[in-house]
């Protein structure tokens, strides 16, 4: 089967030195672009994290601090990746919770304003468990009858959800072959950022999820009482978190204007 893409969609998957959007960096990252016609482009890169890898995270990838010692950055790197995906919708396994949001991050840290507002994203993880409830090894062997060989290497992991999306595609009538569906249907609750901290009500309009003001207006917190403003941006929030809420602050500054 082949998907129904309107633009290509670049599968990707992140390993890194933990779980920490906001602190932990990639040290491994795999791109498989799939283009409308069908071709395919895919790209590994190790990455230099510039921060101790814990043998705990070692023991689960396998890349130790050794292998990524005399490797790039992702701030070397990162106009690289960017100029493969810039065109392309994204798609992964648990990729709407950890790895765009933590993409997001070292790409904001390498001075590269990405954003998701003219792409979709598609998490094969949130279909399987909509469907079956299982994790990506077990998925690979229910939906392709494979194993899973080299599980937690960003290579293997991505090309077999790339591999498993086909097959529920093909598996579920209900499921139809084009990514705003999938984008829709793959997709949790709505938010602002990746990380959740801003959420959009059944107005469509930005609110708190967290905290003293969760479920109460960005902008009428953010009038009301300046200075949380200003403890957002110290604290430690992730930086799309930050430039979502700049960006709801300006907003709102001009409206009054």
């Amino acid at each position: 089967m082949q998907l129904n893409l309107t633009k290509p969609i670049c599968f990707f998957d992140l390993e890194t030195t933990g779980v920490n959007i906001s602190k932990d960096r990639v040290v491994e990252i795999s791109i498989l672009k799939v283009f409308p016609n069908g071709n395919k482009e895919s790209r590994t890169w190790l990455v230099n994290p510039e921060m101790v890898i814990p043998q705990e995270v070692i023991e689960i990838h396998g890349i130790s601090n050794e292998k990524v010692a005399n490797e790039p950055t992702f701030k070397e790197l990162a106009k690289d990746i960017y100029n493969m995906i810039k065109d392309s919708d994204l798609g992964g396994f648990n990729s709407n919770r950890f790895d765009i949001p933590l993409l997001a991050e070292e790409m904001l840290r390498a001075d590269i304003d990405f954003d998701m507002k003219n792409r979709l994203a598609i998490d094969v993880q949130i279909i399987f468990h909509k469907m079956e409830q299982r994790t990506l090894s077990a998925a690979y062997k229910f939906y392709c009858d494979k194993d899973l060989e080299g599980a937690h290497s960003a290579e293997a992991d991505t090309n077999a959800t790339y591999e498993v999306l086909k097959a529920q595609i093909a598996k579920y009538d209900e499921i139809e072959n084009n990514t705003k569906f999938l984008a829709e249907f793959s997709s949790r609750k709505k938010f602002a950022d990746f990380a959740g901290f801003i959420a959009y009500n059944k107005n469509g309009e930005e609110c708190f999820s967290f905290g003293k003001h969760k479920g109460k207006l960005v902008t009428e917190v953010l009038e009301k009482e300046p200075g949380y403003f200003g403890w957002l941006l110290n604290a430690d929030f992730p930086l799309y978190t930050k430039k979502i809420l700049t960006a709801i602050k300006l907003r709102s500054f001009n409206n009054k204007l």
